[in-house]
């Protein structure tokens, strides 16, 4: 498949997570996704960060799997999240569960810095091996670890979101998080997930929101 064919899927890609933004604004109060996000997840070429045999379905309304019984998020879960964390140039971002790397791909051109990091080391390689390759995402930083305990040398970060779901909110995260700063993440048990919204005030105080279910791969919480 070309070039000029995974363009066109890239914004058949876009629509469907418009009518995906309508249809759920009820339970996230976004009927309409920043400008720049949509823009950038069209620019972002997603069939590069999926294993090559389902590089045809890279635009699909779907997960895919990366191996190690893992998957590349929904395009349009991608969206929302990297939505809600209301990025601006200036943030430095965590995030726990690299995948092959296209969130972050993403957030890079949204954000200052991405570090980024995942405790399957062959899954954090691939993706480092991406980015660099397509050489346009000299901004991220790939760490091999288990995201439970955050990257406490690069910390405090203006925005953290994890893309796989702990029991409870881990505190070394709340504790990574800048006053002023936000986190998004799914949260609870394989079948009763909710992807939720924290935001922490300039004192440390946290306002948290419940959006809609979701299913991510459990966190790993083990030292």
């Amino acid at each position: 498949m070309g070039q000029t064919a995974f363009t066109e899927l890239r914004q058949l890609m876009l629509k469907v997570i418009a009518a995906h933004a309508q249809v759920s604004s009820e339970l996230t109060g976004r009927p309409v996704l920043n400008p720049r996000v949509v823009e950038v997840m069209g620019e972002v070429p997603r069939h590069e960060f999926v294993p090559r045999e389902y590089q045809a379905y890279a635009y699909e309304d779907g997960p895919l799997p990366i191996g190690h019984d893992k998957t590349i998020s929904q395009p349009f879960i991608v969206a929302l999240m990297v939505d809600l964390l209301d990025l601006n140039e200036k943030d430095s971002v965590l995030e726990v569960g690299t995948g092959l790397g296209y969130q972050a791909a993403v957030m890079s051109r949204l954000a200052s810095k991405v570090y980024t990091m995942d405790i399957m080391e062959d899954l954090a390689t691939d993706a480092e091996d991406r980015l660099k390759d397509l050489a346009a995402y000299d901004n991220v930083e790939v760490r091999i670890g288990n995201g439970y305990y955050g990257w406490s040398e690069h910390a405090p970060f203006d925005k953290i979101i994890v893309a796989a779901a702990p029991q409870h909110v881990p505190s070394p995260l709340m504790e990574q998080l800048k006053p002023g700063g936000r986190m998004v993440l799914p949260l609870g048990a394989l079948e009763d997930q909710q992807l939720i919204v924290i935001q922490k005030d300039r004192v440390g105080g946290t306002e948290t929101r419940q959006l809609l279910p979701v299913r991510f791969a459990q966190m790993v919480i083990a030292h």
